[in-house]
C-alpha cells in the first residue's frame, strides 16, 4: 500500500474531476484541411451548448470566425456542420440555414432560405456552389445552391427517404452520395449513388447505383485527387470492405477486407477514409475490440501499414492535406479528445482540451474483458478500476455498469469525463458492449434483432456477475447506468432483477415502445421493426419489454434525468416511470432540464446532473450496507 495515500471508503474519495470541470469541457466534432491548402485547418468545437468554427493557418494562433452563429447539422442526430473552402467555410446553423463565413472576418452571408434544416455541405471544386442535405416537414432531399446566395436552391435527388455524405469529383462534373429508405437504418442497407452534374442547369444527367442494396450497407464515398477512382466502404457479410472503383471502366476491387471499418452512421459528416494526395494510397480507420487504429494501404500492392499513433485508443474525422499531412481528432483514457496533425511520423497538437491526465494516476488503465453468457455466447466489455493518486480503500469497490445507447452503437476505449468522475471517487466502471453493438462483426450486431430488451439486459446483468466472480466488484454495491436505449436497459434490469442492483441512473430512457414508435423522429421511425418486429404482429413483445407497463416491479432506488426538448425520447417516457415510483414510494429523484434535448450540453445542466448523481449514490449505495 502506498503510504502517501489516505485510507478512505470507496465512493467518498475527493476528486479533481468536479461537476464544474465537466461543465466547462470542450467537445471537438470535426476537423478539415481547407480546399487546396496545406496550411489552413478548420474545426468545430462546442462548449456549454455553443458551437464555434475555429481556424489556424501557417502556424498562426487559432481564431474563431463564425461569430455569434451556432454551427450544427440539423438533420437527424446532427453532424456534418461545415465544409472548409479556400476562402471561407460553408456551415449549417442551428437556425436551419446554410451560411458562408470568410476567414477574414468579412460579413457572414446566408446561402439558403429560412425553412427546414441543413447538413453536410459540400463545396464544389471551383467554389461556385454547394451540395447539401436538407430536411423539411419529414422530407429529406439532396440539394444544391450557389455560393453567392442569390438563387433559390435546387433539388438534385428526392426519391429516397434519407441522404448522407455528398462528395464532389475533383473536376466538379460528378457527385457521389449515400441514400437509403425505410425501414432500414443506414448500417442495415444503403445505396452508394453517382450522378453526372451539369453546372449550367444544376441538375443530374445520368445517375448510377454503384453499390449497396436493402441488405448491403455503404459508407463515405471519396474521389481520388486525380479523379480516376472512387473509394468507399461496404458491408455485405460478417466483416467490412474498403472498395475502389476505377471510374473510366466501372471496375471495382476490394482493397481491404475482413476488418471492422464501418461505424454506425448515426450522424452526418463522419469520415473514416481519406486519399493520399498522390492518389496511390488511402488512409483508413479500423475498429479493433473497441479501439481505433489508423492505417495506410497502397493502391497498387494492397500493402497495409499501421501509422505511429499507439498513444491513442480512439481516432476519428481524418483529413489529408495536399502535402500529405493528416489531421484528426484523437484521444485515449488519459488524453482528452484533441485536434492533432501527423506528418512523417511526427505528431503536433493543434487544439487542446483539459484535463490531460497522462501519468497523474487519475485515469485507470482499460482492461478488455469478455465473459461467457448463460446461452453460450462471448460478450465484450472494458473494465476500469477505481483510480485516485491520493486515496485507497479496503475491500472490493462498488461497480457502475454502463450501458451505451443506440442500441446499434459501441462504447469505445477513450477519454470520458463521465467515467473519470466516478472512478476518481472510488467506483469501478464496466462498459458493456452487449450483443447488438458495433465492431464485433455483423452476426454479433444482428443478434439483437427481435431481442432488444431481454438480450441487452441479460448481457448487462451477466457482465456485472462476471466482474463479481473475478473479484473486481462488491456484489452488494452494483449500480446500472445508461441513457436512451441504455436507459431502457437500466429500467428493464431493475424490473426483472429486483435487488440485484443497489441503484440505477437513467437518462432519457425509453419506457414505452408503442409511443416511441409513434412519436420518435423520422430517422428512427422504423428502427423497432428490426429490433422488436413490426406492429401489430409484435405487440406482445412491445408490451412485454416496455418498462412503463411493469414499473410497479421496480423497488430499487432510481435517479431519472430528462431534457424537456427531447424529440427522440420525449419527457413523457420518463414521467410515466416517475409516476409509478412516486405511487409506490420507491426512493427516486427526477430532474427535468429545460431546453435540453437528447443529450445534455449546457454547463448548468451538467453541473446539476453530476452533483445530483453523486449525492444519490452516496445515499443509496455508499452509506447502505
Amino acid at each position: 500500500m502506498n503510504a502517501r495515500k489516505q485510507l478512505t471508503p470507496y465512493g467518498l474519495w475527493p476528486s479533481l474531476i468536479t461537476p464544474e470541470l465537466i461543465g466547462q469541457g470542450i467537445r471537438f466534432s470535426d476537423v478539415q484541411w481547407a480546399q487546396e491548402s496545406s496550411h489552413r485547418l478548420v474545426w468545430c468545437q462546442s462548449q456549454g451548448g455553443k458551437s464555434t468554427l475555429m481556424t489556424t493557418s501557417a502556424g498562426e494562433p487559432a481564431k474563431a470566425f463564425s461569430g455569434s452563429f451556432n454551427p450544427a447539422g440539423g438533420v437527424g442526430y446532427g453532424g456534418g456542420e461545415f465544409c472548409a473552402g479556400k476562402q471561407g467555410a460553408v456551415f449549417a446553423d442551428r437556425d436551419g440555414r446554410l451560411y458562408f463565413a470568410p476567414y477574414t472576418f468579412s460579413p457572414i452571408r446566408p446561402l439558403t432560405p429560412g425553412f427546414g434544416s441543413c447538413a453536410s455541405p459540400a463545396l464544389s471544386p471551383n467554389a461556385s456552389g454547394v451540395a447539401f442535405v436538407h430536411t423539411y416537414e419529414g422530407r429529406d432531399v439532396l440539394a444544391y445552391t450557389l455560393l453567392d446566395g442569390q438563387a433559390w436552391p435546387k433539388i438534385l435527388a428526392y426519391k429516397a427517404d434519407f441522404y448522407m455524405q455528398p462528395c464532389w469529383s475533383p473536376d466538379g462534373r460528378a457527385l457521389a452520395w449515400v441514400e437509403w429508405d425505410h425501414p432500414n437504418m443506414p448500417w442495415d442497407g444503403s445505396r452508394l449513388m453517382l450522378g453526372e452534374f451539369d453546372p449550367r442547369s444544376a441538375t443530374f444527367g445520368n445517375v448510377w447505383l454503384v453499390d449497396g442494396s436493402a441488405e448491403v450497407a455503404t459508407f463515405q464515398p471519396a474521389f481520388s485527387p486525380d479523379g480516376q477512382y472512387l473509394a468507399y466502404l461496404r458491408n455485405r457479410d460478417e466483416w467490412d470492405q474498403l472498395m475502389v472503383m476505377k471510374l473510366s471502366s466501372g471496375k471495382e476491387h476490394e482493397l481491404v477486407g475482413e476488418r471492422s471499418l464501418l461505424p454506425p452512421a448515426w450522424v452526418q459528416g463522419m469520415r473514416t477514409i481519406a486519399w493520399a494526395p498522390t492518389s496511390d494510397a488511402l488512409y483508413f480507420l479500423e475498429n479493433q475490440q473497441a479501439m481505433t487504429r489508423l492505417n495506410r494501404v497502397e493502391l497498387e500492392s494492397g500493402q497495409i501499414t499501421s501509422l505511429p499513433m499507439e498513444q491513442f485508443t480512439h481516432i476519428e474525422q481524418i483529413s489529408v492535406s495536399p502535402e500529405g499531412e493528416v489531421a484528426l481528432i484523437a484521444q485515449s483514457p488519459e488524453l482528452p479528445a484533441e485536434i492533432w496533425r501527423l506528418k512523417s511520423s511526427a505528431l503536433q497538437r493543434v487544439a487542446s482540451n483539459q484535463p490531460n491526465l497522462a501519468g497523474t494516476g487519475w485515469a485507470p488503465q482499460p482492461q478488455p474483458i469478455s465473459w461467457q453468457s448463460s446461452d453460450g455466447a462471448t460478450v465484450y466489455g472494458t473494465y476500469y478500476a477505481p483510480a485516485n493518486p491520493n486515496c485507497t480503500a479496503k475491500g472490493l469497490p462498488p461497480l457502475i455498469v454502463y450501458v451505451h445507447g443506440g442500441p446499434t452503437s459501441q462504447v469505445t476505449v477513450g477519454f470520458s469525463l463521465d467515467r473519470l468522475f466516478f472512478t476518481s471517487r472510488g467506483y469501478a466502471f464496466l462498459e458493456v458492449n452487449y450483443r447488438g453493438s458495433t465492431g464485433f462483426g455483423r452476426a454479433y450486431r444482428e443478434a439483437l434483432r427481435h431481442a432488444w430488451g431481454p438480450l441487452d439486459m441479460q448481457d448487462t446483468v451477466e457482465g456485472a456477475r462476471a466482474m463479481v466472480a473475478l473479484g473486481l466488484a462488491d456484489p452488494h454495491k452494483l449500480v446500472v447506468k445508461g441513457g436512451s436505449a441504455g436507459g431502457f436497459t437500466v429500467l428493464n434490469a431493475l424490473i426483472h432483477y429486483p435487488g440485484f442492483f443497489k441503484a440505477g441512473l437513467c437518462s432519457y430512457g425509453v419506457s414505452n415502445l408503442f409511443t416511441l414508435a409513434m412519436d420518435t423522429h423520422k430517422f428512427e421511425a422504423h428502427y423497432n421493426d428490426t429490433l422488436l418486429g413490426e406492429l401489430p404482429e409484435a405487440a406482445e413483445r412491445f408490451h412485454a419489454w416496455s418498462p412503463e407497463y411493469h414499473a410497479d416491479q421496480i423497488r430499487d432506488p432510481l435517479a431519472i434525468f430528462q431534457g424537456s426538448a427531447d424529440k427522440v425520447v420525449p419527457p413523457e417516457q420518463s414521467e410515466r416511470i416517475v409516476e409509478r415510483l412516486r405511487a409506490n414510494r420507491v426512493p427516486h429523484v427526477y430532474r427535468l432540464y429545460e431546453g435540453e434535448g437528447h443529450g445534455f450540453r449546457k454547463a448548468e445542466t451538467l453541473i446539476d446532473y453530476y452533483q445530483t448523481a453523486e449525492r444519490f449514490l452516496r445515499e443509496w449505495v455508499v452509506f447502505r450496507g
